[in-house]
């Protein structure tokens, strides 16, 4: 075993640990079991770690096992009769294409002219509350913690009874954003009912726009949501779309008020 394998240049070679000398040499002796074999698999059989494997590949040139098992595909003729590497990546170029395709769609779906009306009602309002329930509480918090380095007013809440609460509370000169994938929530939208009652400004980050909330809310900012999940049996669907709309309100905020 040598600096020679893989082209490898020896001034890269002598910087390698014994462990990754040893899983090259590995590697170089089952080239035929790469093609099938996971890096789990080959941190099982080869008794390295997986970062061990992953540091290697950094080392000697690749993005990581994945890369250079295509790489090496394509340098040396050993089989893939299943065509596994082939469908693994196509399946997983088609996951980024509808991530992809989720944010162009979502930012395409945006009012100029809206944004600016949030902005100002932001801006405006005295005080700030964000309701959010599930997962898109992790972005709720994120907008407050912003609006908050920005100097506003803002409290983010997820307890249904609070939010229940909370809503009875809101004074006139302040503001309520909802941020509901479905926009169906109950307590979301029970709350935005009792702000409608008393004419409070209420602003939803949904993907529904006929949904209750997108209804009910003063201003309703859309995503585009895919019908596809890769969770189907469980309700954790991706809520990329309200990132972008959050992302977008909050940075037009940053602008107009900088």
């Amino acid at each position: 075993m040598n600096e020679i394998l893989f082209n490898i240049p020896s001034n890269i070679y002598v910087t390698l640990s014994d462990s990754e000398r040893y899983l090259l040499e590995y590697i170089h002796n089952h080239l035929e079991d790469i093609s099938t074999m996971s890096i789990v698999k080959l941190s099982e059989n080869a008794n390295v770690s997986t970062a061990t494997i992953v540091r290697l590949m950094k080392k000697i040139g690749y993005d990581g096992y994945t890369s250079f098992k295509y790489s090496l595909k394509e340098k040396v003729n050993f089989s893939d009769d299943n065509r596994e590497m082939d469908d693994i990546n196509s399946e997983i170029n088609q996951a980024i294409k509808k991530n992809e395709y989720e944010v162009i769609k979502t930012i395409q779906l945006q009012s100029i002219g809206q944004i600016e009306d949030a902005v100002q009602k932001i801006d405006n309002a005295e005080k700030i509350y964000i309701f959010a329930r599930g997962f898109s509480v992790m972005i709720a918090q994120e907008m407050a913690i912003k609006l908050q380095l920005m100097g506003k007013n803002c409290e983010k809440h997820d307890d249904p009874n609070i939010i229940r609460l909370k809503s009875h509370k809101i004074k006139e000169n302040e503001l309520a954003i909802f941020i509901s994938l479905n926009g169906e929530t109950t307590e979301l939208v029970e709350a935005c009912k009792n702000l409608n009652i008393k004419q409070i400004t209420t602003i939803t980050l949904t993907t529904r726009m006929e949904s209750s909330l997108g209804r009910l809310s003063e201003m309703t900012f859309v995503g585009y949501k895919g019908s596809q999940s890769y969770f189907p049996d469980y309700e954790v669907r991706s809520r990329l779309p309200l990132n972008v709309l959050s992302r977008i309100l909050l940075d037009a905020y940053v602008i107009r008020m900088l």
